[in-house]
């Protein structure tokens, strides 16, 4: 078997028997750090087991074609080899592609912003039907999603809202939806029956641990505030809400999600470091670099990655030429289709 193979599985043994021991709950971040590294063989080392298992099916169903008297057993036992050359070959597949070069941030969860663009109230309620169409594909995949942050209009929509996408492989996923939306369609409060083309940003950050990431308290300076918009009793009652502003970068990070100003601040603080992460790594890495501002472009209807027209039931991703006519599966959250073509064409 091929020694990465071999490494694998025996890397998974040697990290799960490591995590199988209490003493290292101790240390919260050397556990965590422990985890990561077993998801990331995680699928190598299953697979090359399946593989061990599949080989050794092979060699005795040849075995029992060999010595077989019976000619009823024999025929039965080259249709499990054929059936097992099948799988044989599906799994050779997938081992291929775990052991293409991936993204190190692949398996990570990500923090997701979307934000209305040109358009006004249409591009708000846009922006709505990304929010949930993520949070439905989230849910198809049994990923959680958790809100940070909102800013809601009056009519529904957001003009600004920011999640999080927490499940193995989240960021493989969704790293290409970074881009400009577009949308064609007759907004409800358009009483003419005209197409209008609104846009919606949607920005996606790899979620940054504090083992990878640690912030200076001194580089940080943290306001509070009364929330305002949509909510409960909390709203513009107390200062819960929180602004945390990153003085070396001016990046700033604002949550008024939850009623406990704690929980604000811990939210807060996951969104700067993950935006924080991204300014550095641009940096670090010019040719990689995807910093949110060119990431995202300004919401012009000119700069698009995707379309989504709704006369014409269709939607189409621009950088690789990709149609599909099954826009309200798409806004349902059945992307998968449409997340594997860009995977194949983008990488």
């Amino acid at each position: 078997m091929d020694e990465r193979l071999e490494a694998a599985m025996r890397t998974y043994d040697q990290l799960a028997a490591e995590l199988a021991d209490p003493e290292l709950w101790r240390d919260p971040g050397r556990a965590a750090d422990l985890r990561r590294r077993q998801g990331d063989v995680e699928d190598l080392a299953f697979a090359a087991r399946a593989m061990q298992a599949t080989e050794q099916e092979i060699a005795e169903a040849r075995s029992l074609v060999q010595e077989a008297d019976d000619a009823e057993l024999r025929e039965m036992a080259q249709d499990e080899v054929t059936r097992l050359e099948e799988r044989r070959e599906a799994l050779s597949a997938k081992i291929q592609d775990l052991l293409t070069p991936k993204d190190p941030r692949d398996q990570k969860d990500v923090i997701v912003e979307v934000r209305g663009g040109t358009g006004g109230d249409e591009a708000a309620l846009f922006a709505g039907n990304l929010m949930r169409m993520y949070a439905r594909y989230a849910e198809r995949h049994g990923w959680q999603v958790e809100m940070m942050d909102a800013s809601e209009t009056e009519i529904g929509g957001f003009r600004e809202v920011i999640f999080a996408v927490k499940g193995k492989g989240a960021y493989s996923r969704l790293r290409f939806e970074s881009g400009v939306h577009r949308v064609q369609r007759v907004p409800e409060t358009e009483a003419q029956g005209r197409i209008h083309t609104s846009t919606a940003t949607v920005a996606v950050l790899p979620e940054t641990e504090e083992v990878e990431l640690q912030i200076d308290p001194a580089d940080v300076r943290i306001d509070t505030y009364r929330s305002g918009g949509a909510g409960g009793q909390h709203v513009n009652k107390t200062e819960s809400a929180v602004r945390i502003t990153h003085l070396p970068t001016g990046i700033v990070a604002t949550c008024q999600d939850e009623k406990s100003q704690h929980k604000n601040r811990e939210k807060a603080m996951r969104v700067l470091r993950a935006r924080l992460m991204e300014r550095l790594e641009s940096e670090a890495h010019e040719e990689m670099a995807m910093a949110r501002r060119s990431q995202v472009g300004t919401g012009d209807r000119s700069e698009r990655v995707r379309t989504y027209n709704f006369p014409q039931g269709r939607v189409t991703d621009h950088r690789i030429g990709f149609t599909t006519h099954r826009l309200p599966e798409i806004l349902d959250g059945d992307l998968d289709e449409l997340l594997d073509a860009l995977r194949k064409g983008l990488l």
